[in-house]
C-alpha cells in the first residue's frame, strides 16, 4: 500500500510539473532585440548566433561581450551601448546558447565559448577594444593569445575564470532532463529566484534594474532550449582551465581590470591581486557588484574612452 502510494504521488508530481512547464512556455513570447535595434545574424559551426550593430564602421571596434548566468545575453549593455556608439563602431553578440542566438541541446563547455570569442574577434573585429564581463573575461584572455586576433586593449569586468567547485556530471544530467530538469530550472529563473539573483550579487541599488529589465530576463529564461547552457554553467563545465592572471600578464596587450566595490561573490581584495600579477590597471566603481558598467554606465563609458572619471578608484600597474 505505501509503495502504491508512492507511486501515485510521483506520478501525480510528474503530471503537475508538466502541466507547470507548459504553462510557463505559453507565457513566454519572443523577447525583443535585446539593444533596442534590429540584430544580425554570425553564422558560426550550425548557430546562427544573434548580434547588435552601431556606430560609424571607420570608428575604431569595441566588442561586448556578456557575462555567463541564466538570463545572459547583450541586453546587459544597454545603458551604455548608445552612448559607446557615439565614438565607436560597437558590436555586441549574445553569447552562443544565449540571448536570441541559437540554443541547440548540446554539452556546452568552456571550449565552445573560447572559440566562439576568438572567431567572433578573428571575423568581425579589427584592432579592437574588447569588453568582457565576469567568466566571458577568461574566453577573452584565451582568444586573445590567438595571433590571428587584432586587440586593442582588454576591459574586463570583475574577470574570473572560475564560478563553480569542480565540475558535476550529475547536475548538468539532472537539469538537462526533459521533465523534472525544465522544472528545476524553471523554478531558478522564476521572478522571485532572478529578483533574489539580480539584488544578491548583480546590483547594489535593485532600483536600477527596472521591472521591464527583470521582465526581458524572464522572458529570455523561458524560450526554448534555455536551460541547457546554463545547465552547463551551473554545473561548472564552462569554468575555463587557465591561469587568467599569467595568461593575462602574457599579453601584450593594455588591460583594464573594472571591479564593484561592494561585490561579494567576487570581491575586490581579489581584483588587487588579480591585477598585480596581470600587471593591469583596477579601477573601482563605488556603490555597485558585479554590473558596475550597468548601475553607472556614463561613467563606465567614460572610462572605456580613455577618461579619467574624478568619482573612481584607480590603481595602476
Amino acid at each position: 500500500m505505501r509503495l502504491r502510494n508512492l507511486l501515485y504521488g510521483a506520478v501525480a508530481g510528474l503530471g503537475v510539473t508538466a502541466a507547470t512547464n507548459r504553462v510557463l512556455a505559453g507565457q513566454a513570447s519572443t523577447p525583443h532585440t535585446p539593444l533596442g535595434r534590429a540584430t544580425q545574424t554570425y553564422r558560426w559551426r550550425g548557430f546562427d548566433v544573434s548580434y547588435t550593430e552601431a556606430g560609424d564602421p571607420d570608428d575604431p571596434d569595441l566588442v561586448l561581450l556578456h557575462g555567463v548566468n541564466a538570463a545572459g545575453s547583450s541586453a546587459e549593455f544597454v545603458p551604455v551601448f548608445d552612448a559607446l556608439a557615439e565614438d565607436y563602431h560597437v558590436l555586441a553578440p549574445d553569447l552562443p546558447g544565449f540571448g536570441l542566438s541559437d540554443r541547440p541541446p548540446l554539452m556546452y563547455s568552456a571550449s565552445l565559448y573560447e572559440t566562439f570569442v576568438t572567431d567572433f574577434l578573428r571575423d568581425a573585429a579589427t584592432d579592437a577594444t574588447v569588453v568582457g564581463s565576469s567568466l566571458t573575461s577568461a574566453y577573452v584572455a584565451t582568444a586573445a593569445t590567438n595571433d590571428a586576433v587584432d586587440v586593442r586593449e582588454l576591459v574586463l569586468v570583475c574577470p574570473t575564470a572560475t564560478t563553480m567547485p569542480g565540475r558535476r556530471t550529475w547536475l548538468r544530467s539532472l537539469l538537462r532532463s526533459p521533465l523534472v530538469g525544465e522544472g528545476i530550472f524553471n523554478l531558478l529563473a522564476s521572478e522571485r529566484s532572478l529578483r533574489y539573483f539580480q539584488a544578491d550579487h548583480g546590483f547594489a541599488d535593485t532600483s536600477n534594474a527596472d521591472d521591464e529589465w527583470l521582465e526581458y530576463r524572464w522572458q529570455l529564461t523561458h524560450q526554448p532550449g534555455a536551460r541547457f547552457a546554463p545547465a552547463s554553467f551551473v554545473s561548472g563545465f564552462l569554468d575555463s582551465d587557465l591561469d587568467l592572471g599569467e595568461t593575462l600578464a602574457g599579453l601584450d596587450v593594455p588591460t583594464t581590470l573594472v571591479w564593484g566595490r561592494d561585490a561579494d561573490i567576487l570581491p575586490v581584495e581579489g581584483g588587487h591581486d588579480l591585477a598585480e600579477v596581470a600587471d593591469a590597471r583596477l579601477v573601482v566603481f563605488d556603490d555597485a557588484l558585479l554590473l558596475p558598467h550597468y548601475e553607472h554606465p556614463a561613467e563606465f563609458a567614460a572610462l572605456v574612452r580613455g577618461e579619467v572619471v574624478d568619482d573612481l578608484e584607480y590603481v595602476e600597474a
